[in-house]
C-alpha cells in the first residue's frame, strides 16, 4: 500500500473528555474502518471499558489497542513503535488511526515518532487534537493562564505555588492542529469567551477553536485534515524540550494508583464519600466503575477535582465480577494510605 495510513492523535488534560469525543468519532466514522490505540495512566483499563463494545462496525474489539505500560511520550520505543508495526503488518489495516494519549502525556515525542523508519513510509499525523475543559478553564483550574493558576494555589497553603500542570496544559495546545474546546454548555457566552481568548495566547498561529458540549464534533471537521504534522515540527516544542535540548522526560510530578472497594453502598452513599475523598485530598482526577446493590448495570464514575459525572455505562457481562474499581490520579506524592482509608469508608455508608 502507497498511501499511508491518517492518524489523528487526540490528547488534553485530565477529564477533558477525551474518551468521550473520541466514542463519538467513532460513531460517525462515515465508514471508515478505525483502529483505536489508548494509552491508560494507571493500571487499570479504564478508558477502554467505556470505549468496549460500542456497537459499531467501525469500533471492533480487534481494532482496540490499548497502551497500558506507562505515558505513551516516555514508551515509544518500547511499546508505540512495536504497537504500530504490529498494526501495520496486519492484512485488514485500518482506513484511519486514532490515538487518545493519556491526560499526563506530552504529544511532542509521539509527534516525532512518526518520522521514525520502521513506520515514517506507512503512516501519518492526519492531524493533532487537544480537547481542553471550557468549564475547568473557566474556574481557573488546568488554566494556562497563571494569574489565574496563582490567585486559585494562593488560598491553599498546601498546594505548589509553582505547579507544572500549567506547563504541561500549554505544552498540549502549542502541539495542536486544532482545539476543541468541551463542556462549552457549563460556560456563559461571555466567559467562554474570554476563556477562548487565554487559549489563542498559547496557541500556534493558524491553529482552529471548535466549541464543543459532550463531546459531540462533527467527524469532518477533526478527521481529514491531511497535516502531517511530524513534517511540521517547529513551534511544538514542549517547555522542557526547550529547557533541556530536547531529551525525555519523566512524570515525577504525578501519581497513580486503583483501589477496589467492597459492594454495598448505594450510588448517592457511594458518590458522597468519592467527593469527600477528592475534596480532602485534593485529588485532580478519578474514574472507574463501580458495583451498585441491586442495580443490573455497572456505575461508570468520572471525575474532575470537585465535578463528579457518574452514568449506568452497559449490564454486567455474565460471569462478570460485579467489584467496584477507581483509579486515583494527583500530584506526587499522593497520601495513597489516607486516601485508601478515605474511600474505604463505603463499607460504613451502607
Amino acid at each position: 500500500m502507497s498511501q499511508k495510513i491518517p492518524t489523528t492523535v487526540i490528547t488534553g488534560f485530565l477529564g477533558a473528555g477525551k474518551t468521550t469525543l473520541v466514542r463519538h468519532l467513532l460513531a460517525h466514522a462515515g465508514g471508515k474502518r478505525i483502529a483505536l490505540i489508548i494509552n491508560e495512566f494507571g493500571d487499570i483499563g479504564v478508558d477502554r471499558d467505556i470505549l468496549d463494545g460500542c456497537g459499531d462496525e467501525t469500533c471492533r474489539e480487534e481494532d482496540m489497542i490499548e497502551l497500558a505500560n506507562g505515558c505513551i511520550c516516555c514508551t515509544v520505543a518500547d511499546d508505540f513503535i512495536p504497537t504500530m508495526t504490529t498494526l501495520l503488518a496486519r492484512k485488514d489495516r485500518p482506513d484511519h488511526i486514532v490515538i487518545e494519549t493519556s491526560g499526563l502525556a506530552l504529544p511532542q515525542p509521539l509527534i516525532r515518532a512518526f518520522n521514525w523508519p520502521e513506520i515514517k513510509s506507512e503512516v501519518t499525523i492526519d492531524g493533532v487534537i487537544t480537547v481542553a475543559d471550557a468549564a475547568a478553564l473557566a474556574e481557573g483550574r488546568f488554566a494556562a493562564d497563571e494569574d489565574a493558576v496563582d490567585a486559585q494555589r494562593r488560598a491553599d497553603e498546601m498546594l505548589d505555588h509553582d505547579t507544572p500542570l500549567g506547563e504541561l496544559f500549554e505544552d498540549q495546545l502549542v502541539a495542536a492542529d486544532m482545539i476543541v474546546l468541551n463542556k462549552t454548555d457549563l460556560v456563559d457566552q461571555a466567559t467562554l469567551a474570554d476563556v477562548e481568548k487565554e487559549l489563542r495566547e498559547h496557541m500556534r498561529p493558524g491553529t482552529g477553536i471548535v466549541r464543543a458540549a459532550n463531546g459531540h464534533v462533527d467527524a469532518r471537521a477533526l478527521l481529514g485534515l491531511g497535516i502531517s504534522s511530524e513534517d511540521h515540527l517547529e513551534g511544538r516544542e514542549s517547555h522542557h524540550e526547550m529547557e533541556h535540548d530536547g531529551e525525555g522526560h519523566e512524570h515525577d510530578d504525578f501519581d497513580s494508583f486503583s483501589v477496589a472497594l467492597p459492594l454495598g453502598p448505594s450510588r448517592d452513599q457511594l458518590l458522597a464519600v468519592i467527593a469527600e475523598t477528592i475534596a480532602a485530598h485534593d485529588i485532580l482526577r478519578l474514574k472507574g466503575f463501580a458495583a451498585i446493590p441491586g442495580a443490573r448495570a455497572r456505575l461508570a464514575i468520572q471525575a474532575v477535582g470537585p465535578r463528579i459525572n457518574a452514568y449506568f455505562d452497559r449490564e454486567w457481562k455474565e460471569g462478570e465480577e460485579r467489584v467496584t474499581r477507581l483509579v486515583v490520579i494527583g500530584e506526587s506524592p499522593l497520601a495513597r494510605m489516607a486516601i485508601e482509608e478515605s474511600l474505604a469508608r463505603v463499607a460504613q455508608a451502607a
